[in-house]
């Protein structure tokens, strides 16, 4: 008979519980990581406990090296500075992490997938390639993984209700093929403290009969523009409106990032409009059938020519001149130079920088709060209520089941878990302005914080926040697809071609593409061409021409109210 002693313990069962408990040397790292994490949705003690997991379930894994890749932004660059190091300390497990471009992330991954030769253990991949990922049959499915395999390497805080919009990463039937690791929305970003300057508002309201506020449509925002344009403040010429035209990857995301959703091109629908969605293209049970007005589809309708022709027009009469040179790594930074008035297209994740938070910034007062703000973006003439308000997209974590396997997928689980455990997340928000938690953006400690984060934290909290989405499932393969619109709208903005060519020729590409596409599952099938006049007359998308707009606005704290009230 086993001895025991007097609290009734196995000597045996003493010492394996002791073997699944951290070293004092493990300790003591977390306990320094758990204090510099703070503040954190989680306690200092239940901190400790969740790192204190991570060491514990890392433990056969110990030494190993896994290799991450990711796009340069500030949150990326945070992870492998700070958190790679927090979780090698912790777990013993060393994270190399290859910050590049995101187009490169792109390819490496798409080459990846093609091969089933690891280059990566695991991507931070945007959640828009979801229908890449589901018609190929290429990424683990987390939830069944969780179930399964990686059970004793899944943390039972990981909590996945607890994330913000957890479907950007499902496929049709709700498997989760990617999880959030940063999320950023495209808002309307502007000068609150222009805006609600009397001399200027009495100005504006005397040239164009209405109050001077935060635009609601695509008319008000060029008035606001035009307004602007040419103006000294501060002794500096100012702009409107901010923009950038370069030939490269990012002008394609110009406008597959929900422009023509913006403008009113496609159905209405969350997330993504049915049976078209913002990239203009048809999908029927899944299946896309069509980009082209004569199959059906937006991406050459009218209401995709007005996205284009107002995206040229106001970067040529209204932004700084070098804009059209600019691509969107560099555009993100210039409003913070305190010469841009407002910008419709601003990707939340610049704001992190420095040059807009800093008391040093041309746009903060002497105390670092933002003399801007970010509010929902205007759409164009014709938008419909009930549809995607704008673009909004998670980067997540995504695991090519068919080259990764055995020990290096479940220590890879473990280091995106860690990425995006409540212990760091809030930290992670306050450094990076990417949240991607419920617990953090409802926190009670991040109150002090709005001020200095300029509306953002309110957009989280609001209702609406769901009007934001990405690209969703119904693109079959992003990264051919995406790469049709870059090279077209560089032409239309050179002055090659004309936007309605421009347009003719993406949805002219795209469908030749997916007419050669063999998809394990939704492949492609197109519908049969049939006359534009028949489809116009169609309910909904495509859309014929309709009347211009009368410009609109609302003062921003007003609006800031209405997001509170709106479901």
């Amino acid at each position: 008979m086993r001895k025991k002693n007097r609290h009734g313990f196995t000597i045996l069962a003493m010492l394996l519980l002791l073997a699944t408990l951290p070293g004092q040397a493990e300790a003591g790292e977390i306990e320094t990581w758990a204090k510099a994490f703070q503040p954190s949705a989680l306690s200092l003690r239940e901190q400790q406990d969740e790192l204190a997991w991570f060491a514990r379930a890392a433990a056969p894994y110990k030494g190993m090296e896994i290799r991450a890749c990711a796009e340069g932004i500030p949150t990326h660059k945070w992870e492998a500075a700070v958190l790679a190091k927090a979780f090698t300390d912790i777990t013993g497990i060393k994270v190399r992490v290859d910050i590049i471009g995101e187009g490169e992330v792109v390819n490496r991954m798409t080459r990846q997938m093609e091969t089933n030769e690891k280059q990566y253990d695991i991507y931070v991949n945007d959640a828009d390639l979801i229908g890449t990922h589901l018609r190929a049959d290429s990424a683990l499915d987390f939830k069944g993984f969780i179930a399964g395999e990686g059970a004793s390497v899944t943390n039972p805080r990981l909590d996945l209700d607890d994330f913000l919009n957890l479907e950007f990463g499902q496929d049709y039937e709700g498997h989760q093929l990617q999880l959030p690791d940063q999320q950023f929305a495209n808002l309307y970003w502007f000068r609150y403290d222009w805006f609600t300057d009397p001399t200027f508002k009495k100005e504006f309201k005397s040239r164009y009969g209405y109050e001077l506020g935060v635009p609601l449509n695509w008319q008000a925002y060029e008035d606001i523009a035009e307004f602007f344009t040419g103006r000294t403040i501060d002794g500096k010429t100012v702009y409107g409106h901010m923009d950038y035209g370069k030939k490269s990857p990012g002008l394609g995301w110009r406008f597959t990032d929900a422009w023509l959703s913006m403008a009113g091109a496609g159905d209405k629908g969350l997330p993504n409009g049915l049976p078209v969605d913002e990239w203009g293209i048809r999908v029927e049970n899944k299946v896309p059938v069509g980009a082209s007005v004569a199959r059906g589809g937006a991406t050459n309708g009218p209401a995709a020519v007005y996205a284009m022709e107002k995206y040229i027009h106001w970067m040529k009469a209204y932004a700084p001149p070098y804009g059209e040179y600019m691509d969107f790594f560099v555009a993100g930074i210039v409003p913070s130079k305190g010469r841009i008035a407002q910008s419709i297209f601003q990707y939340t994740t610049w704001l992190s920088e420095d040059a807009y938070t800093n008391p040093e910034s041309r746009v903060t007062d002497s105390h670092g709060n933002p003399l801007w703000r970010v509010a929902p973006s205007p759409h164009g003439k014709y938008w419909e209520e009930g549809m995607k308000v704008g673009y909004q997209d998670t980067g997540s974590w995504t695991l090519l089941k068919h080259s990764v396997t055995g020990k290096h997928r479940k220590a890879a689980w473990l280091w995106a878990q860690f990425c995006v455990s409540k212990s760091v997340c809030m930290k992670k928000f306050l450094e990076n302005k990417t949240p991607i938690r419920k617990s953090t953006i409802f926190s009670p400690k991040l109150d002090r914080y709005e001020g200095k984060f300029g509306g953002l934290i309110t957009f989280y909290r609001s209702p609406v926040e769901n009007r934001w989405t990405d690209t969703g499932p119904n693109v079959p393969h992003y990264p051919s697809l995406s790469a049709q619109w870059a090279k077209n709208v560089g032409m239309a903005v050179a002055g090659e071609i004309t936007a309605q060519q421009a347009m003719d020729n993406i949805a002219h590409d795209m469908e030749a593409l997916m007419e050669t596409m063999e998809l394990p599952r939704y492949s492609p099938k197109l519908n049969p061409k049939k006359s534009r006049d028949y489809w116009l007359k169609q309910p909904g998308a495509p859309k014929p021409p309709v009347e211009d707009q009368k410009g609109q606005t609302m003062p921003y704290d007003a609006l800031i109210e209405t997001w509170k009230h709106k479901g």
